[in-house]
């Protein structure tokens, strides 16, 4: 998934789909250590994504932080 399409989420939408993402990493490791992963370059690619779920989720909040910041500092 790349990052331009993920940005367009909403925060609702960007929680769901870390959820989500953890849950199908927990399961392609259990189905690695079961030896029935049939692509285990898979798990990498879920990686990934979350990480870039995460990190976009970490922008939008400390963007949501330096506004709060601004708004305060300007009172």
């Amino acid at each position: 998934m790349k990052p331009e399409q993920i940005r367009e989420k909403s925060n609702e939408e960007l929680v769901q789909l870390r959820d989500d993402l953890l849950e199908e990493l927990f399961n392609l490791r259990f189905q690695l250590v079961s030896r029935q992963l049939d692509n285990p370059l898979r798990i990498r690619s879920v990686r990934k994504d979350l990480a870039r779920v995460k990190t976009i989720m970490q922008e939008r909040r400390f963007a949501k932080e330096e506004q709060t910041t601004q708004k305060n500092e300007g009172e």
